[in-house]
Formats: C-alpha cells, structure tokens, sequence
C-alpha cells in the first residue's frame, strides 16, 4: 500500500487531523491534507525565528545582545535552560535552544523581547502568514483556558519554505545550522541511519499532536498530525515517509 494510502486509511479509522507535503528535485510536489489549522506544538517556533531576523535587519532585535534568563517565569517541559547555571546567555543561544531543544523558556524569552502584538504584525506584513498565529506564551495554561492558543495553517507551513529561500545567504545559513542540530529524531528521521543525513527541521509534540517540518538539499517535508490515538502506528507512518522522501 503506498504511503499517501496508508496514511488516509489511517485517518478514516481513528479521526485523525493531517497535513503531509513533499517536495523532491525529480517529482512533482505531493499534497495530501483533510485538515488545514494545527495546534502548533512547537512549529510555531519556525516563523518566530523568522521574524526576529526581519526585526534584526531593522535593528529592533540584536542577537548578540544578552538576555537574562530569570526574566521570565522559569516553565519547564522542553529543554534545560531553567538549569543552566549561567543565567544571562546572548540572545543567539537562547534561539538556539528554542529552535533546536524546543525549550519553552527560551521561546518564551524571545516572545517577551519581540512583543506579541509585534510579532502579530510582522507575521501578517512581512511574512504574509495571515492563518498562523501567536497568542500565548508557551505553558501559560490560563491563558489556553481562555481560549488563546497557538496556531499553525498546513498551507503557510509550505510558505515557510519561500520564506526561508528569501533570506540572504548568511541568514538561511544561520537558520539551517539550528535546525539541522534539532535533537528529535524519533518521527521523520526514525528509519533513516544515524548521521547519513543532514536534515534540517522542527519537532513538535504534545498530547494528541505529532509534527515534523523540514528540509534537505533536495527535499522538502513535513507531516503534521492531531487527534493521534495510536501512536506506535503513526510512528511507522512518520518513518515510513521520511524513508520514501528523505534520500
């Protein structure tokens, strides 16, 4: 049964929300969704990284500048940072954690120094991503109880890949080298074996969510998966497509 099958048979037997998009050098672009907006869990945190770099080339933001790590209150879950004995790290460590640890902290401290409202509005005009949005610091449960969340669309997360292919060269190359260290190897990459491939991308998981997005020299993918009731089976659907694309 081929993938793009077994996957549909999957979701017709346990309601499962997904979104797969695969791109390769020699065919055509596949596209395969029965559901377009996605609790982020932790996708978000691609577009964030983008914004803070149209925000440094107008020197709003500064990488280089440091940032105290006890300025936000100190939430766990992903990564390590509220451990870190330093505690005032420059600010590209701390996209670094967000993006290749998923840790909450750092994401939080990036959402404090950016602004959401100003983050809204460098989504909408300079990244055009209208549908994908942040409306709440990471593990601020309060605020998910009033009905705030964040949101990512299927149809930008393929935008995501233009948006990055308009960055210079010194930029993508940044952006690549974080995501490339993404630590998560257990959806896309299960099958592949280990370090034959660099591949650069963004993990996220949360109770009933699986994502993976990403891209290698010659492939872009991503699976995106909610409402998951069987995760060993969609483990094998994850691995199965990384297997097929990623060569």
């Amino acid at each position: 049964m081929e993938i793009h099958q077994k996957l549909n048979l999957y979701a017709q037997q346990h309601q499962l929300k997904y979104a797969l998009f695969a791109k390769t050098e020699e065919q055509a672009a596949l596209w395969q969704a029965n559901t377009d907006l996605f609790s982020s869990a932790s996708i978000i945190k691609v577009p964030i990284l983008f914004a803070w770099i149209i925000l440094e080339r107008q020197g709003l933001v500064n990488r280089h500048t440091l940032c105290d790590l006890d300025s936000e209150p100190q939430v766990q879950g992903a990564g390590f940072s509220w451990l870190l004995h330093a505690r005032q790290i420059p600010y590209q460590d701390v996209l670094l954690m967000m993006i290749a640890l998923s840790d909450n902290l750092c994401t939080n401290l990036i959402l404090k120094e950016i602004g959401l409202e100003r983050l809204a509005k460098v989504f909408e005009q300079d990244l055009d991503l209208r549908k994908t949005k942040v409306q709440r610091k990471l593990m601020d449960y309060a605020a998910k109880a009033r009905g705030l969340d964040n949101i990512i669309s299927a149809e930008e997360c393929i935008q995501f890949y233009q948006i990055r292919e308009r960055l210079s060269s010194a930029e993508r190359d940044w952006v690549d080298s974080m995501l490339a260290v993404n630590q998560d190897d257990a959806l896309l990459k299960r099958n592949i074996p280990r370090d034959t491939l660099v591949f650069c991308h963004k993990s996220g998981s949360i109770e009933g969510v699986l994502h993976d997005w990403g891209y290698t020299q010659k492939t872009k993918v991503f699976l995106l998966t909610e409402n998951v009731k069987d995760e060993p089976a969609l483990f094998d659907i994850f691995g199965k497509v990384g297997e097929i694309f990623l060569k």
